[in-house]
């Protein structure tokens, strides 16, 4: 008998992209104007990386309170309202409790979380060396976390948080370049 692991990191799969656009659209019909723009983030994001097969979606909001207003209508497509859950500013939201495929964060147009997630994604696709030690590293913290997604995250923390500085540095040059 195998046994069945919740946190599996799994092969890049080209429908992360319709599932992301499906949800996004989803989304922006119940948020209106509460939403300026959605983005694909995460691993799920860059093209041949291996990821959880969790989609993550980046909504940039106008206002924190006009999102907690459609709390309900999150609800109904789903999503599990979690708070901040640990970042100041930020909504969280998941979809399927048993078995995750969303999740949302918000943040309110113009926080710097969302260059931070916008930076680390494109550097990540940007940089495919880089890409495939994150997918290698993920890899060995989901063979070794024993389910445990405290255990996986902090497995990836050094590794993510050093990029994630490089990342931000080589995106707001890239964008300084292109004006």
């Amino acid at each position: 008998m195998t046994s069945h692991r919740i946190i599996e990191v799994v092969p890049s799969d080209p429908n992360w992209w319709f599932a992301y656009q499906i949800e996004s659209s989803r989304l922006a019909e119940v948020l209106g104007d509460v939403l300026v723009l959605a983005h694909h983030i995460g691993s799920t994001a860059v093209p041949a990386l291996a990821a959880k097969p969790v989609i993550d979606i980046l909504l940039e909001v106008t206002d924190l309170a006009a999102l907690d207003a459609k709390e309900i209508a999150m609800q109904q497509l789903g999503y599990t309202p979690r708070g901040e859950l640990g970042i100041a500013g930020r909504r969280f939201y998941l979809r399927g409790l048993v078995q995750r495929t969303h999740h949302v964060h918000a943040f309110v147009q113009g926080s710097p979380d969302v260059l931070r997630h916008l930076a680390f994604r494109d550097y990540l696709v940007a940089h495919p060396s880089v890409a495939l030690q994150y997918a290698q590293l993920k890899q060995q913290c989901a063979a070794a976390c024993d389910n445990d997604n405290d255990k996986y995250c902090e497995g990836k923390q050094a590794f993510v948080v050093e990029h994630e500085r490089k990342a931000v540095a080589w995106y707001v040059g890239n964008q300084s370049d292109a004006v």
